[in-house]
């Protein structure tokens, strides 16, 4: 987990974007974990209460065999996967909440460039069950995940996943989302039955078909949830200025990846908070040693989310072959599709941009062509074994966003 960072506690009533509300989450989940771990099986009980709850607050509003018959598939889905989950969900019990994030700040509301998305923020039903603790922070996660996922804002819910992991370090808790957003569509729902319920059936037909419609879009999203995936993981090889981190970028809104950043985890090694400018302390952490810890980290972040069905993309130089073959096996032991991206650009290119980031960070362009220099000398060409696996990125080319993301998913297919 990140180190926490003390951080302005929000208004009650907030409008906030996806940029104001991660940090505001991830600060919230670090400081309300609960030291719960003298009850071994708390989470899982709680996982199983919820689950329960819903699904016969469902049972006793559905009408259909057909929507039943869903239902007690999802329901089966859940017992199984709750059941496999079982020493992960346990693992986490001094990280469970008392409540969500969502109750400390209900008046709060998620928009996106001036669009009003959700109220609260994070689409929690606060009324239901739920909203209450004990519950693991991937169930306010969930819950933001599936509000913007059913309002078709895929690329946002990417994004929110993306950052709200870079910023927390939680990567082990994305192998517990699949159960969590089940339970959350099956909130949903119950909630849109519970409309078409208090209408009546005789009354507002128009409502009744809304309501209907809302609840199997729910149900639909749940089953998406429950399928197998096979991610991919890609490899992202370059110096710096080449343009890595500006088109790993793009992976995470058009293919729902999630970036592993080398600079992020080498603060977070180091018990440096994510979005630090610097080290503290005098503590080196470009040295050999650190540079192999932090792509240990890598390679175990990326085991982790490769685990959770996630795709991943490493945003890092990656110019040593025992560094990308340390990444690279987390994918071919599991049996994942692997892709290096070898991101390149001319010379004059590499330098210009360099100078340009210098100036916009307020440090000497000297220093930075000189780190420039180095990682071009400490580069070690890809083997024949690479080969079969890597794509050349020209990062300088009109289209070169639009290439890398059909090539990444042509080569998964």
């Amino acid at each position: 987990m990140s180190q926490r960072q003390p951080h302005e506690t929000l208004p009650r009533e907030s409008d906030l974007d996806l940029a104001s509300l991660l940090p505001s989450l991830c600060a919230w989940h670090g400081e309300h974990g609960q030291d719960t771990k003298d009850d071994a099986s708390l989470a899982t009980r709680a996982v199983r209460e919820r689950m329960d709850i819903e699904i016969q607050a469902l049972e006793s509003l559905m009408s259909g065999d057909e929507d039943r018959l869903r239902l007690s598939d999802l329901a089966r889905w859940l017992d199984e996967n709750i059941t496999r989950l079982d020493p992960l969900l346990n693992s986490r019990n001094g990280l469970l909440l008392p409540e969500s994030w969502a109750r400390a700040h209900p008046c709060s509301r998620l928009l996106d460039e001036g669009r009003v998305l959700m109220a609260n923020a994070i689409d929690r039903d606060l009324d239901g069950a739920g909203a209450e603790g004990p519950l693991d922070p991937a169930s306010d996660v969930a819950s933001l995940l599936v509000g913007l996922e059913v309002r078709d804002e895929g690329r946002l819910s990417h994004q929110a996943l993306d950052g709200y992991l870079r910023l927390s370090g939680d990567y082990e808790l994305p192998r517990l989302l699949p159960v969590f957003r089940v339970i959350e569509c099956l909130s949903g729902a119950r909630r849109a039955l519970r409309r078409r319920a208090e209408a009546g059936d005789d009354e507002q037909p128009a409502l009744l078909a809304e309501t209907m419609s809302a609840c199997r879009r729910y149900i639909e999203l749940a089953e998406r949830y429950t399928e197998f995936r096979f991610p991919p993981l890609v490899i992202g090889v370059g110096v710096a200025g080449s343009g890595k981190s500006r088109f790993t970028r793009t992976l995470v809104s058009r293919l729902g990846a999630i970036r592993l950043c080398s600079d992020v985890e080498r603060r977070r090694v180091h018990g440096i908070h994510p979005q630090a400018e610097r080290s503290e302390g005098g503590v080196d952490i470009f040295s050999r040693t650190a540079t192999e810890r932090t792509y240990r980290r890598l390679a175990k972040c990326a085991g982790a989310l490769l685990d959770a069905g996630l795709p991943v993309c490493i945003d890092g130089t990656c110019l040593k072959r025992e560094q990308r073959d340390l990444l690279r096996h987390q994918a071919e032991g599991r049996g994942l599709p692997v892709l290096l991206i070898s991101f390149e650009a001319d010379e004059a290119t590499l330098e210009r941009r360099i100078t340009k980031r210098a100036a916009r960070q307020d440090v000497p362009a000297e220093e930075s062509l000189a780190i420039l220099a180095r990682q071009c000398e400490a580069f070690e060409d890809f083997t024949d074994e690479e080969r079969l696996l890597l794509v050349r990125l020209d990062t300088t080319a009109d289209n070169a966003a639009e290439t890398l993301a059909g090539l990444i998913q042509e080569h998964v297919r």
